[in-house]
């Protein structure tokens, strides 16, 4: 079970995050990449587009199918730069970082992106807040005891089962999201809803017929089954292991900045090839202590956030891949054994 922890001593206030803001902001880590983000899209949409082109060019065959595993990469990728424009890592102003994010997210994935930016900022305000954090409230899975302790009938049964249905779960996490982005519209202003909801028309039109005309009707349904199965599992794997099973502030503790994000977040380390799967992003740490810088240099600040949380005697919790699963579906396993109220 994740620990509920009173802050470290140290000194008050935010000040023990100052002079880590201050090093960093000195050592140019903050600043855009604007190169590496250009290339980036432009590759990923190429490639995205080469994808299509091939299912044309291979004609009506199972091996068409077997295009849904790159496609799903590149979504992902899609995913992890939509990530960035809502960040504001790319763009220099909020207006071109909006647009951005409208067309990686809402066009190229039938997501939107202003309902999950501000999900998201939420999550990043008060990571692993029960009360607070959307991202541990409860829904399809419990998150705490007490949550657990309400479910009953088959949510009940799902609860005590949710560390072996967790990963088969992350399979319907890409409809998931596309499904709760059209309910979400709702909520939208007048002219953001109308927006955001003709590219989500349009990604689903244009993704649609694309299947249906490169496919016949059973390879297009086996390719769009694969295709979101996977995006939704290797993103869900990407941000699965970042602070699931870490402590979890009570109702009333108050920590300051940097108590709040490292204590809460995890590290996953495993070198250049865990580092492109998870996109960058396990490094949480650093991740929500700048959310701002781009992802690229979160690798490099990392030792600068490591000496400084060592300095000050705070927590820098890192785990290898597997054990980083290993301890999120124990956090799962404990709190869905608890028991019914």
């Amino acid at each position: 079970m994740p620990e509920t922890l009173a802050p470290p001593r140290g000194r008050k206030g935010g000040s023990d995050f100052s002079p880590l803001a201050k090093q960093v902001r000195a050592s140019g880590l903050l600043d855009r990449r604007t190169g590496y983000y250009a290339f980036s899209i432009a590759a990923n949409v190429l490639a995205t587009a080469a994808v299509w082109v091939a299912l044309a060019l291979i004609g009506d065959s199972w091996w068409q199918v077997a295009l849904a595993v790159p496609a799903a990469l590149l979504s992902t990728r899609t995913g992890f730069l939509g990530h960035d424009a809502g960040h504001h890592q790319i763009a220099r102003t909020a207006r071109s970082s909006r647009l951005l994010g409208f067309l990686l997210g809402n066009l190229m994935l039938g997501m939107s992106h202003g309902w999950w930016v501000d999900k998201h900022d939420r999550h990043h305000a008060n990571p692993n807040h029960a009360d607070k954090d959307p991202d541990v409230a409860a829904g399809a899975l419990v998150w705490t005891p007490e949550q657990a302790g309400e479910r009953r009938g088959l949510l009940r049964w799902m609860s005590r089962n949710q560390d072996r249905l967790f990963f088969p779960m992350l399979l319907l996490e890409g409809l998931s999201l596309q499904v709760t982005s059209v309910m979400e519209l709702r909520s939208r202003p007048p002219r953001v809803r109308a927006a955001e909801g003709a590219l989500l028309a349009v990604h689903a039109v244009g993704y649609l017929t694309l299947a249906f005309t490169l496919m016949s009707p059973l390879h297009a349904v086996v390719f769009i089954a694969v295709h979101q199965g996977l995006f939704g599992l290797h993103l869900g794997c990407a941000f699965a292991p970042n602070h699931k099973g870490m402590p979890m502030p009570g109702p009333d503790e108050q920590w300051d900045h940097l108590r709040k994000q490292v204590l809460t977040s995890r590290n996953v380390r495993g070198g250049p090839v865990v580092d492109w799967l998870l996109g960058g992003l396990n490094y949480q740490i650093e991740h929500h202590l700048f959310p701002s810088m781009p992802r690229p240099n979160l690798r490099r600040v990392r030792p600068l956030v490591r000496d400084h949380c060592e300095l000050v005697g705070l927590p820098y919790t890192e785990a290898g891949l597997l054990d980083s699963y290993t301890r999120s579906l124990r956090h799962l396993r404990a709190v869905g054994a608890a028991p019914a109220e």
